[in-house]
């Protein structure tokens, strides 16, 4: 029996004490500063959920452009300067392109079926294309341009006659209602009344949803304590949002396959992906699961980031009277006496253009874009990044950071006038929407969709406070999420111009 048991057991040591020797001889890891955790939990103590970003850029300011960091088991790196963004998002694209297995990402994304949130993969690139040839193309962005009027056209008839009775305007809850109607016809063929259950429930699905995709479970960064999540209500919180999801989402596709369902003159994001899955042209079978992930990605963030950066914009615009004064008499001046803005109209505002750079450098969308995970060992700014690392970019830092942008904290939408920093990819001062291989491929559809609005609601109307409240009372807090919603929907009174 002795015998037996030091045949089991010799082995193991004797491997362990060869790999702790050969361990000694590699050359010690430069990993990037930051604060020092404990012994097991990391940092996750001094984490801040609620606003990541903000402590990450406070970090910055101690630590510098690339953060290191440990969060429970798995090590973190953020980075947040321009430099930094682009050797991550360009330079290195390859080896910072993928996702990590999340489980709230991963739950909600059906296992990673969607392109937001696939790993780097064959199928990603499948995938990719599927949404950038046959779903977001400029071709097919355009073609809902009639869905994208008709909507704008009915929340501009809400504040309407909220303005002829003189009643406060809830931008927050109104803009919500554009943006989930306006996608729902786009990608479902179908709108959402008001004073419908099934979309108000569905508002609240979404919130729960928001705040999932960032939420904290003990598996992501203890991987042997995964089962905490089912004691503390987590998971069984993540599995009820994802099976009320899926029952509307197999509610939408079965609709689509009654043949008798009427037929409409507008081809919805359902009515593509169902005849791709016919199809069968890609390298792998396309099914209802994977429509299901691209849908939930194109409502999720389709309905959030526009309606987000609308209220921002008024935000800051209200705040600051002399640049709403000026873009209104810029778009007055351009549609004159049309009524409304056109889809034309919007190449001629300069002002206006500049305005919504304004708003994304100082309240990006994402703040934090969507996170990446390292596919391989590399070094970042002279320090040692290990495979399997999560890594942040700070696109909010980066908007905010002195050296780049002089009084980073005022609303100047002059400072982008005469400039060609944009949004799209290329400038690493202002990547709102990624870069690279990651890039948002919803960025022409979620720009059309923002721009339209904005510019008739500042067409349409004159904007003021509510009796009572200043400038300085508008806060700029923000809900927990992947998108920067303002926690405290914008309230205004607006009067129809010309009176």
């Amino acid at each position: 029996m002795l015998i037996l048991l030091f045949a089991i057991i010799f082995p193991p040591l004797i491997f362990l004490v060869l790999l702790h020797k050969l361990k000694k001889h590699e050359p010690p890891l430069r990993s990037p500063p930051g604060p020092k955790g404990l012994p097991f939990i990391g940092n996750l103590h001094q984490y801040d959920v609620a606003t990541p970003h903000e402590y990450f850029a406070n970090l910055g300011k101690v630590y510098g452009p690339v953060v290191g960091l440990t969060l429970g088991q798995v090590p973190v790196v953020v980075v947040q300067s321009t430099e930094m963004a682009k050797e991550v998002m360009k330079t290195q694209d390859i080896n910072f392109c993928s996702r990590p297995t999340l489980v709230g990402m991963h739950r909600l994304s059906y296992n990673g079926l969607d392109i937001a949130f696939a790993p780097y993969s064959d199928y990603f690139r499948e995938v990719k294309k599927i949404s950038v040839v046959h779903l977001l193309s400029s071709k097919r962005v355009e073609s809902f341009g009639p869905i994208r009027r008709d909507e704008v056209s009915r929340l501009i008839h809400k504040v309407s006659l909220l303005s002829s009775t003189s009643q406060v305007v809830n931008l927050g809850e109104l803009l919500m209602s554009y943006g989930s109607s306006n996608i729902s016809r786009i990608a479902f063929g179908k709108r959402y009344e008001e004073d419908e259950g099934p979309r108000s429930k569905f508002h609240g699905l979404l919130n729960e949803m928001q705040a999932l995709f960032v939420g904290f479970f003990y598996a992501d960064y203890f991987p042997y304590l995964g089962w905490l999540d089912k004691l503390t209500g987590q998971f069984s919180k993540l599995e009820r949002v994802f099976k009320n999801m899926d029952k509307f989402y197999d509610e939408l596709i079965t609709d689509h396959l009654d043949p008798n369902r009427p037929k409409t003159e507008q081809e919805d994001i359902i009515d593509v992906l169902l005849q791709l899955k016919k199809q069968r042209s890609f390298a792998f079978e396309l099914t209802f699961d994977h429509i299901k992930a691209i849908l939930m990605i194109i409502f999720v963030a389709g309905t959030d980031t526009s309606t987000a950066m609308v209220e921002w914009a008024m935000t800051e615009l209200v705040k600051n009277p002399e640049s709403l004064k000026r873009v209104q008499e810029e778009i007055r001046n351009v549609a004159q006496n049309k009524g409304c803005v056109c889809d034309e109209d919007l190449q001629k505002l300069e002002y206006f253009k500049a305005v919504i750079k304004e708003t994304f450098r100082l309240h990006p969308a994402t703040p934090l874009l969507v996170i990446r995970e390292s596919i391989r060992k590399t070094t970042l700014n002279g320090y040692d990044i290990k495979p399997k690392t999560l890594v942040h970019v700070n696109v909010w830092a980066i908007g905010r950071d002195p050296e780049l942008w002089e009084h980073p904290e005022m609303f100047k939408p002059e400072r982008f006038m005469g400039s060609s920093i944009d949004f799209r990819g290329l400038d690493f001062e202002l990547a709102s929407f990624g870069a690279g291989r990651r890039i948002c491929p919803g960025l022409a559809l979620g720009v059309a969709n923002l721009e339209l609005a904005l510019a008739n609601l500042l067409y349409s109307f004159d904007w003021e406070l509510p009796i009572g409240l200043r400038t300085e009372d508008i806060d700029t807090e923000v809900l927990p999420g992947i998108t920067m919603h303002k926690k405290n929907p914008l309230c205004l009174v607006a009067k129809k111009f010309p009176a």
